[in-house]
């Protein structure tokens, strides 16, 4: 496939061109082997991330930032520029005499990500987003019942449409999965789907002829807070719909572990001889908070042992079964931020208060302040914007 994503796309490029990735790799009996080229590739990275995080530095100041030479840095902002990915943005007050410096911004519109989401059953999500994680466009369609390769094909068709209705080059496609999906984009297991070892990235890459990034619906989240919703490096994103997941970011990176089962928190056991779990198992956590079953409880009125329950009773009990998860995580990790999404009608207020208390509670040390526990603001978009940042991750190096 040819790399456009760095050369100014032609009037006939600019729709329907895919920009491919920045920092490729060559992998070779499982290790990776660095190529001639690689190295300038991570030097535009750092100035496209240094832009990113502080648009109208001046290219003095980027050599200051980075440690790479004045040439350097004007050879890269050069390539950048015709690259239309940076533009400069007027000139920047100097107190030394000479000619004023002028200030350099990361361009935002002039590519387009494709954002999927297919968490939810029976649904797709899928939008066209700019560099900044502005929407430009978002829809849902059925999938209906499909499942196993038909609804691989399903999803392709509908990404390949959705292309062609990109206005600029489109630097690649993200897709937020359900079920497990490892380093590689494979999905292990998504039962609502009927996927088993599905090597869904690298199946739509080829189909599509676009890099594509797949990675599970809770760390696609989790990554949406870090890039785009404020959130620590250090943090925990708990994703709260008809399942339970949460994603782990440690260093300002996500953390999928050795079998890519990281956050799987839905399945750990809050309440021995509870309720019985689609898993098999008695008392699991997505027995208590997930939204049909807080639905439920809501709708049943009682407690645990068949009393009478008001609802902000049940809400703070079920808070409280959330941190009890929670909690040994936040110890061992050290975590300062837990991040809660999922329906606001039911998660503000007395919920997440509960939450917060528990964890405080079990987790309180003179070594470390509490963890902050909030609610996201990132509402129904945080599966497509972290699909999104992790296209910008994987091509431009963009976090």
């Amino acid at each position: 496939m040819p790399e456009t994503g760095w050369a100014k796309p032609t009037n006939t490029e600019r729709a329907k061109t895919p920009a491919t990735g920045l920092i490729a790799r060559q992998r070779r009996g499982g290790f990776t082997t660095a190529r001639p080229q690689d190295g300038r590739r991570s030097n535009l990275a750092v100035v496209m991330q240094s832009l990113s995080d502080e648009p109208g530095l001046t290219r003095a100041e980027l050599a200051r930032r980075t440690g790479l030479t004045k040439v350097t840095i004007s050879d890269l902002v050069a390539e950048l520029i015709a690259a239309e990915l940076v533009a400069e943005c007027g000139t920047t007050p100097s107190s030394s005499p000479g000619k004023p410096a002028i200030g350099l911004a990361m361009r935002t519109d002039t590519r387009d990500i494709i954002a999927c989401d297919i968490a939810q059953p029976g649904a797709v999500r899928i939008g066209i987003y700019d560099l900044a994680g502005g929407q430009r466009h978002v829809t849902t369609a059925s999938l209906g019942d499909s499942r196993g390769d038909e609804a691989v094909a399903a999803v392709s068709a509908l990404v390949a449409a959705t292309i062609q209705e990109a206005e600029h080059p489109v630097l690649g496609v993200g897709i937020g999965s359900p079920g497990i999906v490892d380093a590689t984009g494979t999905v292990l297991s998504a039962e609502i789907l009927g996927w088993k070892d599905v090597p869904l990235q690298a199946q739509l890459t080829s189909q599509l002829r676009v890099p594509v990034a797949v990675l599970n619906d809770a760390n696609a989240a989790a990554s949406a807070e870090r890039s785009f919703g404020g959130g620590l490096a250090d943090a925990i994103r708990v994703t709260i719909t008809d399942g339970v997941g949460a994603g782990i970011m440690l260093g300002g990176e996500l953390f999928i572990g050795e079998s890519a089962a990281a956050g799987e928190i839905g399945h750990v056991v809050v309440e021995y001889g509870g309720d019985h779990c689609r898993c098999g198992k008695n008392g699991c956590l997505e027995t208590w908070i997930s939204v049909p079953a807080l639905n439920r409880r809501l709708a049943a009125g009682t407690t645990p042992n068949g009393g009478p329950n008001s609802r902000s009773e049940t809400l703070a009990e079920a808070g409280r079964r959330l941190g009890m998860a929670l909690a040994p995580v936040v110890a061992a990790l050290d975590v300062r931020e837990v991040v809660i999404g999922g329906p606001i009608d039911l998660l503000q207020g007395v919920f997440v208060t509960s939450v917060a208390d528990l964890v405080a509670e079990r987790t309180h040390s003179i070594f470390r302040p509490d963890t902050t526990v909030r609610l996201s603001t990132l509402g129904a978009e945080a599966v497509l914007l972290g699909a999104a940042s992790l296209v910008r991750l994987n091509t431009l190096g963009i976090s």
